[in-house]
């Protein structure tokens, strides 16, 4: 009898260990880009009394979100000696000063590294560096705002090898700073570069030697690279300022490409694939349904929006699920639900954006919790909310404040950065510190 109770024991911890297990989010959107997040054993609902960080840390400005990987966080920030961010997209800001690439304990937040170099900018909102370091196994790449591109040891934050996008390609530096986050794919490492012939290049992710370079646009855009599979065959999609491109993966080859051009170059979200149809849309009314090839690399569009069909993303990627569009507008600043097929508009609120108002690019970072069936949104006033969203309605569950907006938009301050969800904790920074705080039932 004590040995079958022994046995059940172990059983019950070995289950309990299972259904709580903790992920990592090692690059932006989590560990597959598709904004799921499927770590178990995690709160239903938070205290009326908030919830108090693990840790902080300070550190500088920046909209690059943390990235976590076995038991390291690492995040990019920048270090301004003069200048001044004046938080108005008609102005580029000049300053100088030094973008860090961060690496801390995730249990304690204590700096483990740091790599730091000279950087002078010239961009609108020049707060810091816009994506989050990529993690592969020993290696970590980080890409800052003025294009410096750089691979570095895990370990100790040592260089292994870098770019410069402007210096190696001639390429013109986004006006709001480079923005697509590297992507790894096999042994490559693809990122958005500029320069005639260069919008996407592929390196070599371990030697930094490049592969392939392909396409030419009037602007390099803000989206990043965005692998699929349809039609058979792995596609690599680029979205420039002028087109969606998708190209063959392995040599940067041009399957086909579709024209959606935004207003002021501002391709950003990354184009949200649902059965054999693709999504994707920006700033003044640019949006498109496109129907995947079954058979072959094509597509074809179904539907564009304009003033009172689709949504127009900017700041943060939709979230498809069960033919509806889940996703912030840029214009009136609200979440709102989409039909995929026709681009009817359900529903919309400004509850988990804004809070309360109308503001242009009201944003919230939207991430599926798979094994609760809800919705995690990180919204620009700093709060974590949890909430079912269907066809019907917004349903709020759950909210709590995790961080204070410390950035300025349109006379309102905001926090819009996507934050990171691992070890059963969010991991959240503004431009004065990054916070860790537990999400554990």
């Amino acid at each position: 009898m004590l040995r079958w109770m022994c046995m059940l024991s172990v059983l019950s911890l070995s289950f309990v260990s299972n259904v709580s297990q903790a992920d990592d989010w090692p690059q932006w959107m989590g560990p597959k880009r598709d904004a799921i997040w499927r770590e178990s054993g995690i709160v239903e609902s938070f205290s009326k009394n908030g919830l108090k960080p693990a840790w902080r840390v300070e550190i500088g400005g920046g909209y690059a979100g943390p990235a976590v990987a076995d038991g390291k966080v690492f995040v990019m920030d920048y270090q301004k000696d003069s200048g001044n961010v004046v938080f108005n997209p008609g102005v580029a800001d000049k300053l100088t000063g030094k973008e860090r690439v961060l690496c801390l304990d995730g249990k304690t937040g204590k700096q483990l590294w740091e790599h730091a170099y000279d950087c002078p900018y010239e961009i609108s909102y020049g707060n810091g560096p816009r994506c989050t370091p990529t993690v592969d196994g020993d290696r970590v790449y980080t890409l800052g705002a003025e294009g410096n591109l750089f691979c570095l040891n895990v370990s100790d934050g040592s260089v292994v090898w870098s770019k410069s996008f402007t210096d190696d390609y001639n390429a013109e530096v986004p006006y709001w700073g480079y923005s697509s986050h590297p992507l790894v794919h096999g042994d490559s490492l693809v990122c958005l570069v500029g320069g005639e012939g260069s919008v996407a290049v592929a390196f070599d992710k371990k030697t930094g030697e490049e592969q392939w370079r392909t396409l030419s646009a009037s602007g390099v855009g803000y989206a990043p690279p965005t692998l699929i599979e349809a039609g058979g065959t792995e596609q690599l999609l680029i979205w420039d300022a002028d087109n969606i491109n998708s190209v063959n993966p392995k040599n940067g080859e041009l399957y086909w490409k579709i024209p959606l051009k935004p207003d002021y170059a501002m391709s950003i979200m990354a184009p949200q694939k649902s059965g054999n149809y693709l999504f994707a849309s920006g700033i003044g009314n640019i949006g498109a349904l496109m129907k995947l090839d079954s058979e072959k690399p094509a597509a074809e569009v179904v539907w564009r929006g304009d003033s009172q069909t689709g949504l127009y993303a900017a700041n943060s990627t939709p979230f498809i699920q069960d033919g509806t569009i889940y996703g912030c507008d840029c214009r009136p600043g609200a979440l709102r639900a989409v039909n995929l097929e026709d681009g009817k508009r359900l529903w919309e609120t400004f509850k988990p954006t804004t809070g309360d108002r109308r503001a242009g690019h009201g944003t919230a970072f939207i991430v599926y919790h798979e094994p609760s069936d809800r919705f995690a949104l990180f919204s620009e006033t700093g709060d974590l909310v949890f909430a079912k969203l269907s066809p019907e309605k917004y349903e709020e569950l759950s909210r709590v404040h995790i961080i204070d907006p410390t950035s300025n938009a349109f006379g309102r301050d905001v926090v819009w950065v996507h934050p990171a969800f691992a070890n059963q904790s969010i991991y959240a920074r503004n431009d004065k510190e990054i916070v860790c705080v537990s999400l554990t039932e």
